[in-house]
């Protein structure tokens, strides 16, 4: 298990710390440049964030499907459901674009009522929109790369992203160089730039370098509909749970953002540090879906119990390092932003209770969307989330920001509570092995293996 789970989760660990790197360079830059263009960022964002959970949620389906397949050696199955992969992200990317091209300050409105902070996200997201096509095919294909265990990929892009990303941003924000001084749009060139770079790179990988699926341009215009229905199954609830998160964060930004202009950018610099050092710890949920999954497809059940309980240990281990790490570093790392003292106590207060509540989201996130979706049944995740959020998150912060008009930080604690509740009916679902479930094509002869 060490020899598939560590070496996996080293390099997911990378890629996740090197692509949030890319929003944190933004950030600050930004943060240094104009404390709205910084708000109004944050706030196309989430955006971006909600597509990134949903066209994740068709990654998901193509990471816990062909690690499946590539646990019983064959992979014509995996690029039959990864050309599917592609297609559906590709149409949800294409949604993203039409949305923020017909309505984008409808969209904006419904996060803040703050007329500056829209006016700087419009020339953010007028241009930061067709990001959403790239970002969602190559979403998929680097979830094809880490099914079958080959995630090195996904680092080598995020590194030079955030390289051409820092440099454009130099330049174009403050217009050094001779470049024009372009501030919250250049931000936006320097990202567009950047992706249209990371998909030509994963695209020549994947044709001319992987040797383990050897794709081939035909083999992504195809589609196969025989499995289509076997990735449905798989990948809708996964999908499903990625887009309710995604919009539920919206909700929750647009709760903090009708508050103030501080508060909105106090949550994004707590956030972005938050997903940065808290990136090993929600990485474990990659690396143990496809140690699970691999151990299922090859039908070596007798592995799964002792599996699940020792990364249950390293998520609780996770969870502890990473909660400490935010508690003795969050005066240091908000020092980097050049914003206003309102802003800066808000956001050390925000990390103090993500300091708590990281323990629980590095053990409830990754034995959800992990160990349980991993082992066969991606529905689960999707429920629970939507209970969890719909019934308690949303209602309760929303009553203590409007109706009784609590401060800022009670309205973030009301929040993140959730991510300390999911880790008990998480912990029950996990440890019963009712999830497990064979999700590969049985070829005559196999026994199929029930969810019992």
């Amino acid at each position: 298990m060490y020899k598939t789970f560590f070496p996996f989760l080293l390099v997911i660990t990378l890629q996740g710390i090197v692509t949030i790197g890319v929003n944190l360079v933004d950030n600050l830059m930004l943060g240094n440049y104009s404390e709205t263009a910084l708000s109004g960022a944050s706030l196309v964002n989430q955006l971006h964030f909600l597509l990134q959970m949903t066209a994740g949620g068709v990654g998901a389906g193509v990471v816990v499907l062909g690690a499946q397949y590539w646990g019983k050696g064959e992979t014509e199955p995996i690029r039959k459901v990864i050309a599917i992969g592609v297609k559906l992200s590709l149409v949800i990317g294409i949604a993203f674009f039409a949305a923020a091209s017909i309505a984008p300050r409808g969209i904006l409105r419904l996060l803040t009522n703050e007329p500056a902070v829209i006016e700087e996200g419009l020339r953010y997201l007028s241009i930061m929109r067709f990001t959403y096509l790239l970002f969602s095919i190559s979403t998929a294909l680097i979830a094809s790369m880490q099914s079958v265990q080959s995630a090195f990929i996904g680092t080598v892009t995020a590194c030079t992203t955030i390289v051409i990303n820092t440099c454009l941003n130099y330049c174009l924000i403050f217009g050094n160089f001779g470049f024009p001084r372009l501030g919250i749009a250049g931000a936006a060139a320097a990202t567009v730039t950047s992706r249209s770079v990371e998909l030509v790179i994963v695209l020549c990988y994947i044709f001319f370098r992987d040797k383990k699926l050897r794709i081939k341009p035909v083999d992504l215009l195809r589609t196969d509909l025989s499995y289509m229905r076997d990735f449905i199954k798989v990948s809708l609830p996964v999908c499903i749970a990625g887009a309710q998160w995604g919009i539920a964060q919206f909700v929750q930004t647009s709760i903090l953002g009708h508050m103030s202009q501080s508060v909105i950018a106090a949550n994004a610099i707590a956030s972005i540090i938050f997903m940065l050092l808290a990136s090993f710890g929600m990485s474990t949920a990659n690396a143990a879906s496809v140690t699970i999954g691999k151990a299922v497809g090859a039908g070596e059940l007798e592995k799964v119990r002792p599996y699940t309980r020792t990364l249950q240990m390293i998520f609780i281990a996770a969870g502890l390092f990473t909660g400490a790490l935010i508690f003795f570093t969050r005066n240091f790392a908000v020092g980097f932003f050049d914003v206003s003292a309102e802003t800066a106590a808000l956001a050390k207060s925000f990390l103090l209770i993500l300091s708590v509540t990281s323990i629980g989201s590095c053990y409830e996130y990754p034995v959800e969307g992990g160990i349980i979706a991993g082992g066969g049944n991606t529905r689960y995740q999707s429920v629970v989330d939507i209970l969890f959020m719909w019934l308690f998150t949303i209602p309760f912060s929303a009553l203590s920001a409007f109706v009784f008009k609590f401060p800022p930080i009670m309205t973030f604690m009301f929040l993140k509570l959730d991510q300390l509740g999911k880790c008990i009916p998480n912990a029950i679902v996990c440890n019963r092995y009712k999830w497990v479930k064979r999700l590969t094509r049985e070829h005559a002869g196999e026994a199929a293996v029930s969810a019992d």
